[in-house]
């Protein structure tokens, strides 16, 4: 069940002077976000997505299209009807977003007092949630003695303090460290597990799609290049803005200045193995040549695990018989995608 529903909707923002060019910011942007899903959304600056999160909670008006949320219509609504809609939608921020003269526990408390649910509850629901994130400790610190890391955590649970079915996270780690990155994600995802909470993900970084995402849409100029389950995605791009992503995580056939760079240190034929999936073993292909006495070396290019699933590119330097090459390629092109350099 859709639990975000998108359909058709741009966003145009008139020219800032007179003579000016009008900005479309979200052309004709259709997709469906499934109740249990961590859906991320992904593109370079200027992309449009961060105008797509603004819609998603009404804080931008549409210029056109319709926006469901559980159910319900908000395009058109007033806005004391939209602040019931997003009662049921948190909102995690890149810069935190913290209110620097509340305490961790008044900043967790703050969207409490906002949906006016009774102070008696507060303490209970603030006490779990800072058990939840790990911060029990600094329920009375101010957000300027607290790390990133422990910022982010203040803002995630300040997000889930009204229990939403939905959180959007906008560029939620790129104000951080690798570790800190990895350890926000974790918790994060178990948001989604515990919770059952859906989480739409903005971001430019690949690593953020691979690490908790299991859907996954490409942002391009306002539009949607590309969407469907991160695996698909990863393992097959078809646009370019998508393949160009997915270069930040493994290399891709080598090409250009690239492949020039390669036959200048490498002896021998060149040739490019494409794992997609786990149905064949990289151990299967190196048996071919193996079995044939020819000589290889890996020289370029790499393999990702996506949720369980492999795919990515091995470059090899095959050195040996030209015969004993074309049979050991014929016979590995029966078990995976080869591109062979000219």
């Amino acid at each position: 069940m859709a639990i975000v529903e998108i359909r058709n909707v741009s966003k145009t923002f008139p020219a800032q002077s007179r003579g000016g060019t009008d900005l479309v910011a979200l052309d004709d942007v259709s997709l469906n976000v499934e109740a249990g899903d961590i859906f991320g959304i992904v593109g370079y600056s200027g992309a449009g997505k961060s105008t797509l999160v603004r819609v998603i909670n009404a804080l931008e008006t549409t210029t056109s299209g319709t926006i469901n949320i559980a159910g319900i219509g908000i395009t058109g609504l007033r806005e004391r009807e939209l602040q019931k809609v997003r009662l049921g939608i948190g909102m995690i921020f890149q810069q935190f977003n913290l209110f620097h003269s509340r305490t961790v526990w008044g900043n967790i408390a703050y969207p409490l007092q906002v949906a006016k649910v009774p102070k008696a509850q507060h303490q209970a629901r603030v006490s779990e949630l800072l058990r939840f994130v790990g911060l029990a400790d600094k329920a009375h610190s101010y957000p300027d003695q607290l790390s990133g890391g422990q910022k982010q955590r203040v803002g995630i649970a300040r997000a889930l303090a009204t229990s939403p079915r939905i959180l959007l996270a906008d560029e939620p780690t790129s104000a951080l460290d690798p570790e800190t990155t990895q350890e926000v994600l974790a918790l994060l995802k178990r948001v989604n597990e515990e919770f059952g909470i859906t989480i739409v993900v903005i971001t430019h970084e690949m690593e953020v799609i691979k690490s908790i995402a299991n859907k996954v849409a490409v942002m391009d100029a306002g539009r949607i290049v590309e969407q469907g389950p991160v695996f698909d995605i990863f393992a097959n791009p078809r646009e370019a803005s998508t393949r160009r992503f997915v270069s930040t995580l493994v290399d891709d056939v080598p090409a250009g200045t690239a492949l020039d760079s390669l036959r200048h240190k490498h002896a021998g034929r060149i040739v490019t193995f494409s794992f997609r999936d786990n149905s064949v073993s990289q151990s299967a292909v190196f048996a071919e040549l193996i079995s044939r006495q020819i000589e290889f070396e890996l020289i370029y290019g790499g393999i990702e695990d996506i949720q369980g699933s492999t795919f990515g590119h091995l470059t090899l330097a095959l050195t040996g018989g030209k015969d004993a090459i074309d049979q050991a390629l014929t016979a590995a092109a029966r078990l995976v995608e080869l591109t062979e350099a000219r």
